[in-house]
């Protein structure tokens, strides 16, 4: 007997016999629900049957049988009716299991978000997707999808998806082009780290993004609920339905707060803080600015994160702060990685670590954020060293500055376009979906193996546009994604260590050495990034202009 569990109160199954009963008992099921007809197979055994053990070892039992491929809204109602009605926990079967999870995922659709639907039902080992609009659609049965369509939809309007629209629209200027993304306010991430150092003022990253969708693109204010790749469909909430020739998928990454036990309860109090949040960040110069002593600890969480220097410059603009200010002697550093070096390449690696031993900071490698306690100022790490058995440690901090776990978006990992990880598959050069050929994928949210940066998506933009464009004309890809990156290592207030590279950690610096040595702190690579950045942010990447941002070219077959 094969028991799949999709959520506490049910588990499913294919079909079962009399004799599996008792080993149900056992397993603490109090109830059995059948969902297939009697008659349906030559080997099946009858509902009887199976009611007649059940009540013979406790179990009640109720008949819900449901045609094979032909799941009515009110067999939904019916089967959510037994499983109010039913002592719980509750196992159901028929032939595969595949009904009763259908049954379950519609019964689900008015309480549960069609991500946690989707998900539960995936890690079961069932496939969702022909019932996905009925499930954003509150588990009925559509009777108006309000079909919009366009040449091109891009799903998310961050960096990445405002950057290739622009860039789109820049090569192809009759682009039917449609950006779906629900939010109001657009912002520049990479400045959070100098908002956090007391270098900007957090309003200066924020621009709404109906100033910022390039002219001519469609914007569809909405949440995406799930994909329908076969039929070249984006499912909204509320099961609008949008078409489209052409996909390219960008929503951005996740950051999973709730991973941390306790943490978000003491976000933004407690002295818990982090620069990966607009509103956090602003806290995190509070902080910094207000500490004379004590215990400052920054985290780390396990890759991928975006920006994986982000945790580490938070904790050198603070070291110089208190440095310069006298205060260093008073405060103890730690900082705490869950990975087993201080950068992934490592050509950066010596000069930052002269800034480590500047700052007198303890770098504590392995060491994952799992708990915190911010009214006690406590905080537990599990050490996870090669070869050794998990160990959890506790620290008390006076200062705490948190880089989140971070995962897929929900809808994304639970799509058919996720590879076995959660993260949109493509092919790592020409940034097009591994078995969907008219999907694309850039930014955070695809599994090249690349750093995750805006200067990445700026990369990305016109690879992926050139590669669309060359599409459309019927010729294969003119444009390769090296895997460019760039981390811009700010190791005091007015020095940065200017980390370019590409797959593989091969260095890929876009000046000369005598402008920018990109292995040494630097004047000049401060100045780039506090003042020309911005505007190569907001006036050029966002305006389909491509400054810094040539892909390699390949010849066309």
């Amino acid at each position: 007997m094969e028991t799949r569990r999709i959520s506490d109160a049910l588990s499913v199954s294919p079909q079962i016999t009399a004799a599996d009963i008792d080993d149900l008992a056992k397993a603490g099921f109090r109830a059995i629900i059948c969902n297939r007809p009697d008659g349906e197979g030559a080997d099946q055994p009858l509902y009887e049957e199976i009611e007649t053990a059940a009540r013979r070892a406790g179990i009640e039992a109720r008949y819900v049988p449901v045609t094979s491929g032909k799941v009515t809204d009110e067999n939904a109602d019916d089967f959510a009716t037994a499983m109010r009605e039913l002592p719980g926990p509750v196992f159901a079967y028929c032939r595969t299991g595949t009904r009763c999870a259908t049954l379950w995922s519609l019964s689900q659709a008015e309480i549960l978000d069609s991500a946690e639907i989707l998900a539960a039902t995936k890690s079961a080992g069932y496939d969702m997707a022909g019932v996905v609009r009925r499930i954003v659609n509150g588990g009925k049965t559509p009777t108006d999808t309000g079909d919009a369509s366009y040449d091109i939809v891009i799903v998310g309007g961050g960096a990445a998806g405002i950057a290739v629209a622009a860039s789109l629209k820049s090569r192809k200027p009759d682009l039917d082009v449609a950006i779906i993304d629900p939010a109001d306010i657009h912002y520049y991430q990479p400045g959070w780290t100098m908002v956090g150092g007391g270098i900007f003022d957090a309003a200066t990253t924020a621009k709404t993004m109906g100033s910022l969708i390039p002219k001519g693109v469609h914007w569809v204010k909405s949440a995406v609920a799930a994909f329908e790749p076969d039929d070249n469909a984006v499912v909204l909430d509320g099961c609008r339905v949008v078409k489209y020739q052409r996909l390219i998928v960008c929503p951005g990454i996740k950051l999973d707060w709730h991973a941390v036990d306790g943490l978000v309860e003491t976000l933004g109090k407690n002295g818990v803080t982090s620069n990966y949040r607009y509103d956090l960040a602003p806290y995190t110069w509070e902080l910094v600015s207000g500490m004379k002593q004590g215990r400052a600890i920054f985290t780390q969480p396990p890759m991928p994160i975006k920006c994986a220097g982000a945790p580490q410059k938070a904790m050198y603009l603070s070291g110089d702060h208190w440095h310069k200010t006298g205060s260093l002697k008073n405060i103890d550093i730690q900082f705490n990685n869950a990975g087993g070096v201080l950068f992934g390449v490592k050509d950066y690696v010596p000069a930052l670590e002269e800034y480590v031993k500047k700052y007198d900071a303890n770098l504590n490698f392995f060491h994952n954020l799992v708990a915190v306690d911010g009214a006690a100022k406590k905080a537990w790490f599990d050490v996870a060293k090669p070869d050794t058995e998990v160990t959890r440690v506790e620290m008390e901090f006076d200062m705490m500055h948190v880089c989140p776990p971070q995962v897929a978006p929900d809808f994304i990992w639970v799509s058919p376009l996720a590879d076995a990880a959660g993260w949109v598959d493509v092919d790592q050069s020409t940034l097009r979906h591994a078995r969907y050929d008219n999907i694309w994928s850039l930014g955070d949210v695809m599994n090249a193996p690349n750093a995750k940066t805006a200067a990445a998506a700026r990369m990305q933009a016109p690879t992926v546009a050139d590669n669309i464009v060359a599409d459309i004309a019927g010729k294969s890809p003119v444009s390769a994604y090296n895997g460019y990156g760039s981390c811009p290592l700010t190791v005091e207030r007015g020095k940065i260590v200017l980390a370019e590279f590409g797959y593989g950690g091969v260095l890929l610096p876009s000046f000369p050495k005598w402008v920018i040595d990109g292995t040494k702190p630097t004047r000049a690579a401060w100045l780039l990034k506090e003042k020309l950045l911005p505007p190569v942010y907001w006036r050029g990447m966002l305006k389909g202009k491509e400054w810094l941002a040539k892909p390699e070219k390949v010849s066309a077959r």
